[in-house]
């Protein structure tokens, strides 16, 4: 299963526009299998977990703030190669950058409220899973 699963939330500015369920078709549209997926908010207590590895960057703060603000959407995506084809689905971070016809590129506002998360390694995207679905036996 290593390689073949990510994680991807769908993060409170994009739920809150309406633009889940195109984001949901475009993910599908694209091949990806949705495992699981749940509709959940993020404590800030919680968001400070998943989020430990940038504890010491300046935007930091800002992100348990806003990954706190609201409803998400995490789920398990399954594909072959999972992580790189989500990743380029997603776009740039910054959507300034993102190529056009990418979620980040149709949905995302600004740097921070970027509309979606997606992982950046095979290593992470376990982690992540695992984060968000402790129990799910990802197959």
């Amino acid at each position: 299963m290593f390689g073949n699963i990510t994680l991807s939330i769908i993060k409170p500015d994009a739920v809150k526009k309406g633009y889940s369920m195109s984001i949901l078709s475009q993910i599908i549209n694209e091949g990806f299998n949705i495992i699981t997926l749940k509709i959940t908010e993020l404590s800030k207590k919680s968001a400070i977990i998943f989020y430990e590895e940038h504890k010491e960057k300046y935007f930091f703060e800002s992100l348990i703030v806003f990954m706190s603000s609201g409803p998400i959407i995490s789920m398990i995506l399954k594909k072959e190669n999972a992580v790189k084809d989500f990743r380029i689905l997603i776009g740039d971070t910054n959507p300034i950058n993102a190529k056009k016809g990418t979620i980040r590129n149709l949905y995302a506002t600004s740097l921070e409220k970027n509309a979606i998360h997606g992982s950046d390694s095979n290593k992470n995207a376990f982690k992540e899973c695992k984060f968000f679905f402790p129990i799910e036996k990802f197959s």
